[in-house]
């Protein structure tokens, strides 16, 4: 019971917490410089159209003669288009009606709504994310308990020299080197050079386009967690090693209890706690991509989306990701809670 009022009080302040994130990121975007209003008229004066509005004379080589052929009526007309003919506490009042609706309304850039564009791009992000949290929780925690179990032993100090070095090489560089040596940069072409299928995907069998799938996830898939799966790692490590000399794991050797059930029994299911508080961050995973490993890798998600939407001034589209991102992250931190009741079932939310 103490749960489920914590629960809905949660899913209570997450409405303010909302309200406040998109209140900024609204009113920041709307006075930055460059609106979508400039850019549209920076497009229709480059391509020879801004006479089309009945205002000024001809197209001058000129930049200046240039800009006095966008007449005042065009100039009304695109923001009567796009909305910016009301002062910005309207539009964010219209926009929050929208959203009730689960309308972001459409992008700028890309001509369709704001849903399907950031649906379209999903797809790249959730295979990473979901792959992400699998093999780096369940490879690191396994890892990270074999190495407390074998702590100051050779396999723990080379083990630990190697998650340190490829933590310090950072994800697009090391993406850059991988394509070099192994995707037939100059080297070897065990794998190939980016995107998620061949351009034969459709005439493989089944089980061919199932290998495809995989041969062009690994590269991708490496550089995207080799910087999460060195911490989980040695977070696991260092948390089973604190446990193992409380003073209830010496009353658990007093009573005779094997070292393997002393570890995984008494001492692991405390050592998770610190590893739960992470969990529900990887829910942002699945929305975040990576703009550099995207570019690097010509994987369209949403990492390069969002870039370009900022550059854009595509406001939906920048409006959208900030909300479903702030709704992941709150439904994460709560998941994560909800999981140290799973851990520790002593915890109380009462």
């Amino acid at each position: 019971m103490g749960l489920g009022i914590y629960i809905l009080r949660r899913f209570l302040i997450m409405i303010p917490t909302l309200l406040g994130v998109t209140l900024i990121v609204f009113f920041i975007i709307n006075l930055a410089p460059g609106s979508p209003i400039e850019q549209k008229i920076q497009q229709l004066k480059f391509s020879g159209m801004g006479s089309a509005g009945g205002g000024g004379g001809g197209m001058s080589s000129r930049g200046g003669e240039r800009g006095s052929a966008i007449s005042a009526e065009v100039i009304e007309a695109l923001k009567k288009q796009y909305g910016f003919d009301k002062p910005v506490h309207i539009r964010y009042w219209l926009w929050l009606k929208n959203l009730s609706h689960l309308n972001f309304g459409d992008s700028f850039t890309y001509g369709d709504s704001v849903i399907s564009v950031i649906v379209s791009k999903f797809p790249v992000s959730l295979q990473f994310g979901i792959t992400s949290l699998f093999l780096s929780y369940i490879v690191c925690i396994f890892l990270g308990v074999f190495k407390a179990i074998r702590n100051g032993s050779r396999f723990d100090m080379i083990s630990s020299v190697l998650l340190f070095a490829l933590y310090s090489i950072p994800s697009f560089m090391l993406a850059i080197v991988l394509i070099q040596f192994v995707a037939g940069g100059n080297y070897l072409e065990w794998f190939p050079i980016g995107g998620l299928l061949s351009d034969n995907y459709d005439d493989l069998t089944m089980a061919g386009k199932i290998w495809d799938r995989f041969h062009h996830f690994i590269l991708p898939l490496v550089c995207y967690m080799i910087g999460s799966f060195t911490v989980l790692t040695m977070l696991m490590k260092n948390s089973l090693l604190d446990e193992i000399k409380k003073d209830y794991i010496r009353t658990a050797r007093a009573k005779g209890l094997s070292e393997k059930v002393v570890y995984l029994k008494h001492a692991l299911r405390n050592a998770l706690i610190p590893i739960v508080t992470g969990l529900g961050g990887f829910l942002s995973v699945f929305f975040a991509g990576s703009l550099l490993l995207e570019v690097i890798f010509r994987l369209d998600g949403i990492g390069l989306m969002s870039y370009q939407a900022v550059l854009e001034r595509d406001y939906n589209v920048i409006m959208g990701s900030v909300f479903i991102q702030s709704v992941l992250m709150l439904v994460g931190n709560l998941l994560s809670d909800i999981a140290y009741v799973v851990v520790d079932p002593r915890i109380d939310f009462t």
